[in-house]
């Protein structure tokens, strides 16, 4: 029996061995290849365990390679004083990690077409390098590395704001771009897309490096990341060195809560002027539109071109060939929630910027009775998908351009969208222009230039250590009495009397913080036959009383009871009326005479 029992412990220790060596090994050995998800014209898409999806373009015609890395992060993302945190990020992973200190040189060396961008929904990186393995090794190691290592140092951060600052300042110097940051924002009261992506130079110059740290390492991260490469590449060994440099890093533990806000329905049309420096006018206006994947962000894309392309639109034909304005131009972008479309006009400063805003709202008002007809439709369509086929014919700028659809939930969209265009019809614009285009969902702009713009400077907060370090104050208001409010002390304290012509009156009389008085006066009124169905007279009258008497109006009145620093309030209902009044103890007597003669000599309004 002990023989067997010997046996059994042997054979569960060498089953417990060859577990821990089985562990070991997934634990140290290669990460899990990637698996594939689905193609689409050429484009694949996998995903690796860790949440990273990927795409994969490979195009042999090629002579270069582009590596992008789209983070699903942006200015949409950004809580309050977080503004510009993505853009401000974007500028600090190009400061390096550990194992790549300097990511400017290493760029330069590889003679790489670099770039890093930062919109609404969504930041990206990428270089564009000469198709070789050692250059598509290095650039996957470097975004890999950057993802999870990059410095995010405090001297890097204080000497970036010089950078983003100048951005900022340069953004600030052109009329047209700071009339549109402030239409949209007006347009949005809510959604963070009424926030410029640059965001507040206070916000960018105190954000703390430990928020900014935090904000990184927060969405930085594979499963909140989509890498695309696309070039001269062969797909397996791209696949394998993808895996070998980002199947490693872990998935994190957090979990991403996306933003919920949902910009409530514009009830009523909003206007914007802007007052600066400038050479030019502008006239713009704003509509809400559908988000980017919505079915109907085709037709409005086409009813953009027909309005604003040169020489045919609509907008183009009415303002810059009658030379009321020297450009128009319109856009959206094909955001992940509700965007919205834009117009705007140049004006030299001799012409009539009003002229302009109301030929420009006439028109888009009118298209209902104007509707757009079948040429316009075809002549819009083929212009959107001509610049579409050029985009699609050359993978860096597929690379590149995918963002902006993965931004928007699914790369896919890309397709969708090109194939939502080709089946536009009239129909379908006229109907985006009875949808959207209405004068309650526009907000306009007008931006006036001024040589010496008048503003109001607001001070900051003072110091309020500095500001109270020798402040004394006055003497302190007595305190009042301790009073006992049970009904026995209350009935003692009260002194009770008749008045001549049948009143009666209850004073009580204690200690008070600074001798306030409180006085309640309740008349009675009338008799039931007297106000059979005249139930509001007491209130009306009531109300009326303060309104001025034979030799005070009532601005006088207000006046004078500013002064006794003290409120009467009148006020009727049914058979009584009632005057509380609140006085201190040497206003009172005055307070009281004038409330006389409110009582005794007033005069009511004709109506």
């Amino acid at each position: 029996r002990t023989k067997i029992i010997m046996k059994k412990i042997n054979y569960l220790l060498a089953l417990a061995l060859v577990f821990c060596l089985s562990t070991a090994i997934a634990q140290t050995g290669s990460p899990a290849a990637p698996v594939k998800v689905t193609s689409v014209e050429g484009v694949s898409e996998y995903k690796l365990a860790n949440g990273l999806k990927i795409l994969l373009f490979p195009d042999p015609s090629k002579a270069t390679i582009t590596v992008n890395i789209t983070y699903l992060v942006g200015s949409r993302m950004e809580g309050y004083g977080e503004s510009g945190m993505a853009h401000l990020l974007e500028h600090m992973v190009f400061k390096g990690t550990p194992k790549h200190p300097n990511i400017p040189q290493e760029l330069t060396a590889r003679g790489a077409k670099p770039n890093g961008t930062t919109w609404y929904d969504r930041t990206n990186y990428y270089e564009t390098v000469a198709a070789n393995d050692d250059n598509l090794n290095w650039a996957l190691d470097l975004e890999s590395d950057r993802m999870v290592n990059s410095f995010i140092k405090k001297e890097d951060l204080e000497s970036e704001f010089s950078v983003v600052r100048n951005e900022f300042e340069s953004g600030e110097n052109d009329p047209s771009g700071v009339l549109f940051e402030r239409v949209v924002s007006t347009a949005y009261l809510w959604h963070n897309y009424g926030k410029s992506t640059i965001g507040s130079k206070e916000d960018i110059e105190k954000v703390p490096i430990e928020n900014l740290k935090a904000f990184y390492k927060k969405y930085y991260q594979p499963d909140n990341a989509v890498l695309t490469v696309a070039g001269k590449i062969d797909e397996q060994k791209t696949l394998n060195l993808i895996t070998k440099y980002f199947g490693s890093i872990p998935r994190p533990e957090r979990k991403l809560q996306q933003p919920y806000t949902v910009e409530p329905i514009q009830d009523g049309e909003r206007s914007v002027i802007l007052r600066r420096v400038g050479d030019i006018q502008v006239a713009a206006c704003c509509y809400h539109i559908c988000s980017g994947s919505h079915p109907d962000y085709a037709a409005t894309d086409v009813l953009q071109d027909i309005l604003t392309n040169a020489p045919s639109g609509r907008l183009y034909k009415a303002l810059v060939e009658t030379k009321k304005a020297t450009e128009v131009s319109g856009f959206s972008f094909p955001t992940k929630d509700p965007g919205f479309m834009y117009f705007s006009a140049n004006v030299q400063k001799d012409k009539s910027l009003s002229d302009v805003q109301i030929t420009m709202n006439n028109l888009i008002d009118n298209l209902k009775n104007n509707p757009v007809t079948a040429e316009e439709t075809q002549r819009a369509k083929d212009n959107i998908l001509k610049y579409y086929n050029m985009m699609y014919n050359n993978s860096e700028y597929i690379g590149l351009y995918m963002s902006e659809y993965i931004a928007q939930g699914d790369w896919r969209l890309m397709f969708m969208y090109r194939d939502n265009v080709e089946k536009v019809k009239p129909e379908d614009v006229n109907r985006v222009v009875a949808t959207y285009y209405k004068p309650s969902n526009r907000t306009t702009g007008l931006f006036i230039p001024e040589k010496t713009p008048d503003r109001a400077v607001i001070p900051p907060p003072p110091d309020l250590a500095e500001m109270f370090k020798d402040f004394k104050g006055k003497a302190a208001l007595a305190n009042a009495e301790a009073f006992d409010s049970s009904p026995s002390n209350i009935d003692t304290r009260t002194l009770k009397g008749n008045i001549p012509g049948g009143g009666r009156y209850a004073l009580l009389q204690k200690t008070t913080r600074g001798g306030a008085v409180k006085m309640r006066i309740v008349l009675r009124i009338g008799t039931e036959d007297s106000l059979k169905n005249k139930s509001s007279i007491s209130s009306l009258t009531a109300g009326m009383l303060k309104n001025g008497t034979k030799t005070k109006t009532r601005e006088q009145i207000n006046d004078e009871l500013a002064k006794l620093k003290t409120e009467v309030d009148i006020t009727g209902e049914g058979q009584n009326i009632r005057i509380d009044i609140e006085s201190t103890k040497e206003n009172i007597n005055k307070a009281l005479d004038l409330v006389q003669e409110i009582l005794r000599e007033p005069v009511f309004p004709a109506k």
